[in-house]
């Protein structure tokens, strides 16, 4: 930045002139600010700052105050990034600007996401300083898949320069490998034919198939910003133009070292070419999970007008229509049951193999499958208010975050292009100084080596490729990071704690036990739902949903709250509730007693039962376990982590569950507001903790936790908290997760040891330390294929976990 920039920016919160002075006075408080001015009228501000840091300061003092500059996230797609080092130049530039706030740039899916309070016109121009073509993605926007035409695009042009260079490296190679080759060249069109032939077919490789390369490289050398393209640009080139002098102007150079090298210019630009055909590809298939997202979304719906059924674009579906879904269709938007009953597969959203019963008012996700049922269906969330638009979002947000390991790469390869400039440098002193005659052919080959072999692009595609694979597997495995630092995280916690409601247990009652004194459990369960029939209790439906067939009338029915309830069915008079309850209508409770304390001490509700003044039963209800609650708590033990549960249940209850899982530490009797305090408290011994929940109360300890896993059958205010999602509501999800996680970064830690390995060990065999000893030196087409060769090698290895079980 200059000396002084004026930073302009919409300002919430504002009211009344004395929250503009509030507000000036903010700004005003930030050293390195002048001329702080902010607008009731138009709720805008604007101060001059001297550096971006200094703009960062003014928002921060702005938020602070309560009252904070309105913040945008902007998504480019940006074109022309190549490697490690071009996606440092596009990050710096754009945290240069005063008023952005933070800036993230992938290489593997080639966008730039920028939260600021500036206009995106201020950021696409700072993109475009760097020389790099910036398209600003709208909101709801689908990403648009460029990736095709580019890929066409590079297949094009290195099948124009193979085609070229063919020729060139048989002239000049075909003579080293059969000398008979060689003598006929000599006697038909010559020495210096072949060469001429060898320069014109080499200029046509480099200047236009491989033009992209001086495009980009040769500003960037201006610049003083070096990049792979400045690389291939210098080594290419530095091999053509000494073999153009040896051509035409061959009295400035040693006989000895006549020799043209047209064939290792015209070799790198072909392979380099290849390689980016070959790592175009492999970068394609990363997004193949938000390709597989995005086709789930039908295009065209068929919507009631009236009585008559009228075929719509999917995007003009309005809240509250009525959407018809015949079976083996896909459901095109979010919404609840309107009359109809099916089956409806929602692997590709939740990752449960099993479809899922729907009725009236139950809710069904866009995307998903109807099975053999008509359904009529009243939208409730279109466009980019759906399950699917927002689970999209969602991935594409974890994909372009950057993981914190990325920044020490980042460190590195922002001296790394000009460090390989330097060791080149020195590699062709070195030669000249003390190299073999003939010693100014051997420095040009080592020099051209060492800047065609280092590959930054390896190592810039070595983190994102990875996250970009992970985190797209566990969205079909039913996992979204809505964080992708998360990634990281998880991976490597200690402590995994539990909700218990909703979380472990399906968060409903569900009937459990009938005991009935005269054997007939039927009989006591039918007159028992009878009377519950008329309460709203979440036990009472939990006993009328166990009951079967139609339940008697009731009459005379009382709710006596607290105790029980009261009726008479088929003339005998029914009570149901506690041991109270039925001692105060003068029924004795010794033979129920036993059995209402062994359920009890289950963790169940015990419900007695009296008929006409006698005991009749004893019924048990429970908010009763998922089915793979105790396979994950014995999984996550066995690997390692100390399992808690933490609950608001009484201790007895919590401790009858805790039992049946296998958890042996648990916090009962929490209050909403205690489980954050329980997580931090598990945090004071530097243990890492995540924190698996569902419900409203759940989110602080959501967001205390160092990952916070929400149970996606959960409510948004918890899902908004976590850091990661299960959109199947079972707990096995975490398993998915975890395992997710430690693949991913398994994975990141072997692309980046092969990216920064592959440079320490072939850089030297490059400069040519092996020549002393064993007379070997590497070609500059050896070393462009190995170039080449190393990044696609680092994508590949991400496209691996697209195979990780769950």
């Amino acid at each position: 930045m200059g000396s002084s920039s004026e930073l302009k920016f919409q300002v919430a919160g504002l009211s009344c002139a004395g929250c503009v002075g509030r507000a000036e006075k903010a700004i005003a408080a930030v050293p390195g600010t002048a001329d702080a001015h902010v607008n009731l009228a138009n709720t805008s501000g604007s101060v001059r700052v001297t550096t971006a840091e200094t703009g960062r300061a003014v928002i921060s003092a702005l938020d602070a105050a309560g009252y904070p500059a309105v913040a945008h996230k902007y998504i480019f797609d940006v074109a022309g990034m190549t490697c490690a080092s071009c996606v440092g130049r596009v990050e710096h530039a754009l945290l240069e600007i005063a008023g952005v706030t933070g800036a993230t740039v992938n290489l593997a899916n080639g966008t730039a996401t920028v939260t600021t309070v500036t206009d995106s016109a201020i950021l696409r121009d700072a993109i475009a300083a760097t020389g790099y073509t910036a398209t600003l993605r709208r909101d709801g926007e689908p990403h648009e898949d460029r990736q095709g035409a580019e890929i066409r695009q590079q297949w094009q042009r290195f099948v124009i320069a193979a085609v070229l260079t063919l020729p060139v490296f048989v002239l000049e190679m075909g003579g080293h490998l059969l000398p008979p080759f060689h003598h006929w060249v000599m006697q038909t069109i010559g020495q210096q034919t072949s060469w001429a032939i060898q320069f014109i077919l080499t200029s046509v490789v480099l200047f236009f198939p491989g033009r992209e390369f001086f495009a980009k490289g040769v500003p960037a050398l201006r610049r003083k910003a070096p990049d792979m393209n400045s690389l291939v640009v210098m080594g290419a080139g530095a091999a053509w133009i000494y073999s153009t002098v040896v051509l035409f102007a061959p009295a400035l150079l040693p006989a000895t070292a006549r020799a043209v090298y047209f064939e290792a210019a015209a070799v790198i630009v072909t392979l380099i070419l290849l390689g980016r055909w070959l790592e175009g590809r492999a970068k394609g298939k990363t997004g193949n999970a938000i390709k597989r997202l995005i086709g789930l979304r039908p295009t065209h719906a068929q919507v009631l007008r009236g009585d008559t059924e009228t075929q719509v674009a999917v995007d003009d579906i309005q809240s509250g229509d009525i959407v018809v879904v015949r079976p083996g269709e896909r459901i095109p938007t979010d919404g609840v049951v309107y009359s109809g009953q099916s089956f409806v597969n929602e692997s590709m959203v939740t990752g449960e193999p099993l479809p899922v019963e729907k009725d009236n008012d139950d809710l069904v996700i866009g995307g998903t499958i109807n099975g053999n049922g008509a359904l009529q269906i009243r939208a409730t969330a279109v466009g980019a208010e759906s399950l699917l638009s927002q689970i999209i979002t969602m991935v594409e947000d974890a994909q372009s975050t950057r993981l914190p390991v990325q920044d020490l790469v980042n460190k590195i390869t922002q001296w790394f292009v000009p460090a390989v400039m330097a060791i080149a440098t020195a590699t062709i002193l070195i030669w000249l100084l003390f190299g073999p005659s003939p010693v100014l052919s051997y420095a040009l080959v080592a020099g051209v080596s060492v800047m065609i072999i280092a590959c930054p692009c390896a190592m810039g595609l070595a983190t994102p490729t990875s996250v970009m694979v992970g985190t797209g597997r566990a969205a079909e495995l039913g996992v979204l990071f809505r964080r992708g630092d998360a990634l990281q995280t998880l991976q490597s916690v200690d402590v995994v704690a539990f909700d218990k409601t909703g979380t472990l247990t399906l968060g409903q009652p569900t009937l459990t036990d009938v005991l009935a004194l005269d054997g007939d459990k039927d009989g006591l369960l039918q007159v028992t739902a009878s009377v519950e029939s008329l309460s709203e209790h979440p036990l009472a439906r939990a006993i009328v949903a166990g009951a079967k067939g139609p339940l008697p009338e009731v009459s005379d029915f009382t709710s006596l709250t607290g105790h029980g309830l009261r009726g008479v069915v088929d003339g005998q008079v029914v009570l149901v509730g506690t041991a109270r309850l039925l001692l105060q209508n003068g029924v004795d409770t010794t033979l129920l007693e036993p059995t209402a304390q062994d359920l009890a001490r289950q963790g169940k509700t015990p419900i007695l039962v009296a008929v006409d003044g006698q005991p009749a039963g004893v019924i048990g209800v429970a908010d009763t376990l998922r089915p793979s609650s105790k396979e994950v708590v014995q999984k996550l033990r066995k690997n390692g982590a100390r399992v808690v549960m933490i609950t608001g249940d009484a201790e007895q209850t919590a401790q009858a569950i805790a039992a049946d899982l296998g958890i042996d530490e648990i916090h009962a009797q929490i209050l909403p507001g205690g489980k954050a305090e329980v997580i931090r408290q598990l945090q004071a011994d530097g243990a890492k903790v995540a924190f698996v929940g569902d419900g409203i109360n759940d989110a602080p300890a959501l967001a205390t936790a160092d990952v916070g896993i929400a149970v996606g059958t959960g409510t948004d205010v918890a899902i908004d908290s976590a850091d990661v999602v299960l959109m199947s509501g079972d707990p096995s999800a975490v398993l998915n997760a975890i395992t997710v996680s430690r693949a991913t970064m398994a994975n990141i830690k072997q692309n980046l040891v092969w990216a920064f390995g592959y440079n320490v060990l072939l850089v030297p065999v490059a400069a040519g330390v092996l020549f002393p000893v064993w007379g070997v030196l590497l070609s500059p087409g050896l070393a462009a294929g190995a170039m080449a060769l190393s990044s696609v090698l680092v994508v590949s290895n991400a496209l691996r976990l697209r195979w990780v079980k769950g």
